[in-house]
């Protein structure tokens, strides 16, 4: 049972950092002189995004 929740996290992490990287790069394709702002926020969210997704882990490991 852990793995379906470990399984889901991922998904929902994927999909978050897919829409990170979708706003991103339309706003850099309508605005390109702020791509050096806009490439720090994307990694900081991304960064953010995999350790919620690392939480989920290890909190599947620890309901286990």
């Amino acid at each position: 049972m852990g793995v379906i929740g470990y399984g889901l996290g991922v998904v929902g992490a994927s999909i978050g950092i897919g829409i990170a990287a979708f706003g991103a790069t339309s706003s850099i394709a309508r605005q390109p002189e702020v791509e050096g702002r806009l490439f720090t926020i994307f990694i900081l969210a991304s960064a953010f995004v995999e350790a919620l997704a690392l939480i989920g882990f290890v909190v599947t490991l620890i309901a286990k």
